[in-house]
């Protein structure tokens, strides 16, 4: 092989390794310099590991030119020596002379390889420019003089290749007629192929080429070529991330009817009544209106946003645009202002139609607090697509809906009228509604004829629509299970005859056998036995399938509901059976709350529409937090425990925003208790110079109390033990209207309490000696409240253990422990009252100012 002029400062192990790595053809058909570079130092990492990638893959693209110019020359002379031949083979004989055979070469290269090192860079800057002009010395550039250069065959085993304008290399692998190496395609926009016969034939397609080129020419997000790339998995990939690149949401149809929704008819008249202009625009023209462009959806999760959107487009047969807000975002700037644009020009050209972005807070923020400039650019992008649909007047049938759980974190401008017109709350639904989705969504269950959806209803408090749909699948299951096992249980019972025809021992052993497994573990036999049978089961067992009420009851504790995941209790566990006397208070509370849930006609035709406010005082122990607890469950409404010292905050205006933010999710689960727990920390008493963060808050709780927005159906209940350094304006009507004042037990409340703490005696047993009602009258139960008598019954309880533990009990009564009259007289001399006489005194007082 012939060195060509300026080789000799080319590393030969290099040009060797290349020519090899060339020969294997694991560069496919196009050879790109960088990717080479990269798989030379991968495989030879212990020679070319350290070098910098810039610097050796200028390094390689020197020593490619070389070998493609050596196996050009050869080419030529091979190319010479047949021509030759074939003319001596005619027996036309011709001298050919030294100056004739130097014509058919190509003037030699410069060696000018600084320039070339430049050019290359200003060629990764901009692949798509052509800066090297073909040049008399420049052989890889310039146009051949004669036809036969363009089709020479190679007479080495390496492939030929050659450079395009692009500075990227191609190899042509078609075989040659006369021997099966490689051909020599010059790329060039002047030259032209010359087939193996001489004619002239049409130069390649460059189109095909470069699309080819572009298609294996590995990209980065930005579009510049990648440094290295070793996998074509990657490249794949990332051909499909580019075909998927710009690719705009198709034309939906949605089977979703508003018979599939439940428990939203007020909402539903309402979208109607804005849905007009989409079949009739004829009417707002006549008007000289422009028609409402779309309306904001915003409620807790799960509660219905995107079926509702699907039910419209489903019930007006209307083609539906669905995009995620996140697909709108891209990294390249500008290229999501872009996309908004041609999503509403695909909506117009559509019309018809609605246009559907789900989660649209994810790219609306509000922009004074927005992080960053594309996040501002994209608000203001929606906003112009928005005003350019009134701009069209009714021409553009298009309705824009949006959907998000955050509605206080969209930028104010998408919010005014002309663009989300109307904004559609879809709160936590209440009972009736409830009812209503349950009806719904069990149309086609098979459940028993009788079947009691306002008792599910009841039971369902806090639940939203997706919560409810969670519970009848898991009703399913446990059906599935109870009716299988119960199968399978039948199907075992010959089995257990036969065991007891067998002899005693093997009886023993099998009864020993299941009392070892357990019944967790048979059941886990039956269970793995009905999976891994693989015929299906007999169409007389599936009709004894039923989704019956206990199995929802059962699947009440699987399911939690969304209200309960926000991070409050939705429904408390208490209830009035589990407090003892006060019934006063339990009468006034009923009709301050229960009252207006349970009969809300009456209350309305008296006019009473506000719901009132209840203050519970008193000294601690005595109850409070427990009645408000109960009047929740009882009433089977939502519940928020609010402890008065967890909103406030050391920012400022994060404690009026935590006020605002109980308000709010309180008013979406309406009907819904609100229980400040301890609001004297909340709520002091204000002074004429102060102007701290509690004045703040006590000022936003006032507003949110009787503001201009009317809190229908949230009734507040706070408890309190220091009613006096509460702020008065919080005490007027209107706001704490009600205050019940809850004091000390009596003799006959302490009884009554003491038989709910011990359930009559059977929790814990009690001996024949405990007499309660001696107990509750007795000098040392003076000034006990509630939270001391439950301390005593529980201290007595572990004197009574503790004895059973030493053996300190007379033999007669081990193995059961019971409380007798003795360990209440131990715990009376651990257990004092938590009111002194001077605390019973002040709290006296209040109780006769409150009676006032």
């Amino acid at each position: 092989m012939k060195n060509w002029p300026g080789s000799p400062g080319i590393d030969r192990r290099l040009k060797h390794r290349l020519t090899e790595y060339l020969s294997s053809n694991k560069c496919g058909g196009y050879v790109d310099i960088g990717v080479v570079a990269a798989d030379l130092q991968r495989i030879y990492s212990a020679d070319y590991g350290r070098r910098k990638q810039n610097a050796f893959r200028i390094q390689v693209e020197k020593v490619f030119k070389v070998i493609s110019s050596e196996n050009v020359i050869e080419a030529q002379e091979e190319a010479h020596l047949a021509k030759r031949a074939k003319r001596g083979e005619d027996g036309n004989l011709e001298i050919l002379s030294d100056c004739t055979d130097s014509d058919d070469y190509e003037d030699q290269p410069s060696s000018n390889h600084m320039n070339n090192s430049l050019l290359s860079l200003y060629r990764k800057g901009n692949p798509d420019s052509l800066l090297e002009t073909p040049t008399k010395n420049d052989p890889d550039t310039s146009t051949p003089a004669h036809p036969s250069k363009n089709a020479s065959v190679a007479a080495t085993g390496v492939p030929q290749v050659t450079r395009t304008p692009e500075a990227g290399w191609f190899i042509d692998k078609t075989p040659s007629r006369a021997m099966k190496q490689n051909i020599l395609i010059d790329l060039c926009e002047d030259s032209a192929e010359v087939s193996h016969s001489g004619q002239k034939e049409n130069p390649p397609d460059l189109s095909l080429l470069e699309s080819e080129k572009k298609r294996k020419t590995p990209k980065t997000r930005n579009g510049r070529k990648s440094k290295s790339k070793s996998s074509d998995v990657d490249g794949e990939i990332e051909d499909r991330l580019l075909s998927n690149k710009g690719k705009l949401p198709e034309l939906q149809r949605s089977s979703v009817r508003f018979e599939d929704i439940g428990g939203n008819e007020d909402t539903l008249k309402e979208v109607c009544k804005m849905m007009i202009h989409m079949r009739h625009p004829e009417v707002y023209q006549h008007l000289g209106v422009v028609p409402p462009r779309g309306f904001l959806l915003h409620g807790p999760p799960g509660c219905g946003k995107t079926l509702l959107a699907q039910a419209i487009a489903g019930e007006l047969d209307l083609p539906m645009l669905k995009v995620a807000a996140t697909e709108m975002v891209s990294g390249v700037s500008g290229e999501s202002e872009q996309k908004l644009r041609e999503l509403f020009e695909q909506a117009v050209s559509s019309a018809p139609c609605i246009l559907f972005i789900d989660e649209i807070d994810a790219i609306t923020p509000k922009r004074e607090v927005a992080s960053k400039d594309m996040e501002r650019r994209i608000v203001a992008q929606l906003l112009t697509c928005m005003d350019d649909l009134n701009s069209l007047a009714v021409t553009a049938q298009v309705l824009v809906i949006g959907a998000t759980n955050r509605p206080d974190s969209l930028d104010p401008a998408l919010r005014r009228a002309g663009r989300f017109d109307r904004e559609i709350c879809l709160g936590i639904p209440d009972e009736g509604a409830r009812k209503r989705i349950l009806q719904t969504l069990c149309r086609k269950l098979k459940l028993p004829e009788p079947f009691d959806y306002c008792r599910l209803a009841h039971l369902t408090p806090g639940y939203v629509g997706a919560d409810l749909m969670a519970l009848c699948r898991e009703a399913a299951m446990c059906a599935v299970n109870r009716v299988l096992i119960q199968l399978k249980e039948q199907q075992a019972t010959p089995e257990a005859a036969v065991e007891e025809t067998a002899p005693q021992p093997e009886a023993l052993a099998l009864q020993a056998e299941k009392q070892t497994t357990g019944p967790a573990q048979s059941e886990l036999h039956r269970l793995l036995a009905l999976l891994q049978e693989h015929t299906p089961l007999p169409e007389e067992e599936l009709q004894s399938l039923c989704i019956e009420m206990d199995d929802f009851l059962g699947a009440l504790p699987s399911v939690q509901p969304s209200a309960k995941r926000e991070g409050f209790a939705t429904v408390p566990d208490v209830t009035w059976a589990d407090i003892g006397a006060l019934e006063e208070i339990r009468e006034e509370l009923t009709m301050a709350i229960l009252a207006p849930v349970k009969n809300p006609e009456q209350f309305k035709a008296l006019g009473l529409m506000a719901p009132a406010g209840v203050l519970l005082a008193g000294p601690p122990g005595c109850g409070k937090t427990l009645l408000a607890k109960a009047v929740a469950n009882e009433s089977g409404l939502n519940f928020i425990s609010v402890k008065g010292p967890e909103l406030l905050n050391m920012y400022v205006g994060e404690s009026e925003r935590a006020v605002r933010q109980v308000f709010q999710r309180a008013s979406n689960s309406s009907p819904c208790v609100i229980f400040f727990d301890e609001i004297d920390a909340l709520c002091p008493r204000r002074s004429g110079y102060e102007s701290g963060a509690s004045v703040r808050v006590v000022n936003q709780l006032l507003t949110e109390m009787d503001g201009l927005e009317s809190r229908r159906q949230v009734f507040i209940m706070a408890a309190t033990n220091r009613p006096d350094i509460i702020d008065p304006a919080i005490l007027r009507p209107g706001r704490l209207d009600k205050t019940l004042y809850v004091g000390l037990p009596p003799p006959a409340d302490r009884l009554a309490i003491l038989k709910t703490i011990t359930k009559d005696g059977t929790r814990p047993p009690l001996e024949a000696d405990v007499d309660l009602e001696a107990i509750a009258g007795d000098e040392c139960c003076d000034c006990f409240t509630g939270a001391d008598l439950s301390a005593l019954v529980r201290e007595a309880s572990v004197s009574a253990l503790r004895q059973e533990m030493l053996g300190l009990e007379p033999p007669t009564n081990r193995g059961q422990i019971k409380v007798s009259r003795r360990h209440f007289e131990e715990a009376f001399s651990k257990v004092k009252p938590s009111v002194s006489k001077k605390d019973q005194l002040m709290y006296e007082n209040l109780r006769q100012s409150l009676s006032r």
